[in-house]
Formats: structure tokens, sequence, C-alpha cells
């Protein structure tokens, strides 16, 4: 059943044909001045490169690809959604996974699994300075639960097996810029980049997004195009970070393919 879900793929790049045109048509109805609302339902397809570790545990690695993880993929959900009125956006974007990945063998790992329950609430606010460019600040709310199963080498030759888990919660303010396609176009494109952290919850913390599509109507349109999220966040309670039994460590850089489906009100 989780394999079924990459049948979606099908309308990924369904909107390459509206390329063809010369220019970009004007939508027929008028833009009402009022609150304008978008929700986009949407899927990614992430791959995962960086490093995990809980406690005392040796750091883990992790690289995934989408494959890897939709295979193991419990649950997952995304949602886009935007409200806008004359040169003001408010923009929220919540991310949700349940994945467990296996851990490749490495000089101290023998082999071993870890899961990761992954909460991410984005909030932004936007100003359009101009037709095609928004400024805005905002904040990523993360929640985080770990657990590592391991088996690693140890001096004497032997090996040993240990567990542990480990969750953390944490607020990241965002600075963020957008450019994107003028109001009332059928041909439609975005790039955003956002930067924060700053030591108040992740040391860095970063995304950069990339899409491209086409309105179909009033009410509904299909963008597509590849998203870069990075997160690199350490808790420890102790100087000695090695000594400390309570620490917490993603270093994390998720990426993929990102499809999205919108409905516009």
């Amino acid at each position: 059943m989780k394999k079924a879900k990459i049948v979606l793929v099908f309308f990924s790049f369904c909107f390459i044909t509206a390329f063809s045109q010369q220019r970009a048509q004007k939508i027929s109805y008028e833009q009402s001045g009022g609150w304008q609302f978008l929700i986009e339902p949407y899927l990614m397809f992430p791959n995962m490169d960086g490093t995990s570790g809980i406690g005392l545990l040796p750091d883990t690695e992790v690289k995934a690809s989408a494959s890897d993880i939709f295979n193991n993929l419990e649950i997952g959900s995304m949602l886009n959604a935007e409200a806008s009125k004359g040169k003001w956006h408010i923009n929220s974007d919540v991310i949700y996974m349940n994945l467990e990945q296996k851990i490749e063998e490495g000089i101290i790992l023998v082999k071993g699994k870890i899961n990761v329950k992954q909460f991410a609430w984005s909030m932004a606010g936007l100003y359009r300075l101009t037709p095609w460019l928004d400024l805005g600040v905002g904040g990523t709310y993360n929640s985080m639960k770990l657990a590592s199963s391991i088996e690693y080498k140890n001096l004497e030759g032997t090996t040993s097996k240990s567990s542990r888990k480990g969750s953390q919660s944490w607020f990241d303010p965002m600075l963020i810029a957008r450019t994107h396609n003028q109001p009332g176009t059928k041909i439609l494109y975005e790039f955003r980049g956002d930067i924060g952290g700053f030591g108040i919850g992740s040391d860095l913390a970063w995304q950069i997004q990339a899409y491209a599509g086409y309105r179909f109507s009033k009410l509904f349109q299909i963008t597509a195009g590849y998203r870069w999220i990075g997160v690199d966040y350490e808790k420890t309670n102790t100087a000695e970070t090695i000594n400390d039994n309570n620490r917490f460590l993603y270093d994390m850089t998720t990426s993929g393919i990102v499809i999205r489906a919108g409905f516009n009100f």
C-alpha cells in the first residue's frame, strides 16, 4: 500500500505543456479587494542527509533516498495555506512525518535503526514591495522525537547493543524573501528563501523553494518544483557534550520534489 502512493506522481508535471505559450494570459475574472485564500495540500518526495544523536549513544549518519523514506513511512501529511489582502500575506505551512530508517554500518556502528517523528509548523507575515517581490518575517515551531536502537563496536573488539529515546521542541525565527509571478496570470512561478535560527532555537535553520505551475481556473491550480530544508540543532545540558546523557542532535538536510494542488477562494 505504501508503494501505491508513488502512483500520485502521474500528475507531477502535467502543467509542462502550459509553457509552450508565448505569453501568459490574464485571468478573466476581476480580483477582489477583500481577502483571498489559497489552500495547497502537497506531496514531497524527500531525501534526507545528515547526522542525529541522542545522549551518550554514538552519532548516527542518516542518508535516505525518497524511495527509502516512502518504503518506511508510517504516516505523513503536508499543507500550505495563505491569506492575502492588498499587499499583505499571511502564510502557514505544516509538515508531519513519522518514519523509520535503517542505519548503515560504519567505523563504530554495526547495525541499527532510527525512528523520527517530526512536526514543523511555519508561520510568516509578508509584505509585497513590488508586484513580484515580497519580504517578511516569521518563525518555525519544531517538535522532534528520535528513537535509536544500535549495535556498536567496543575497543576490545566485542559489540554492544543500546537504545535511547529523546524529544525536543524549539522555535526558530526566520527572515523571508519571495519572488513570484504578477497577480492575475495563469503561468505561475515562485522562488522563496528563508534563513533563521540564529542560536535562539537552531544554530542555523534555512530553506529554499522553487516552483512553477499553471492556474487552470479561478479555483484550481497545480505547481511543482523542488524544496530544500536545513536544520542544525543541538541541545546539551553540560559543558562536556560527550558526557551529556540528555544531549539531542539533529543536523539534517531534507530535499526533494514537491507537487502542490492549489484551491483559491
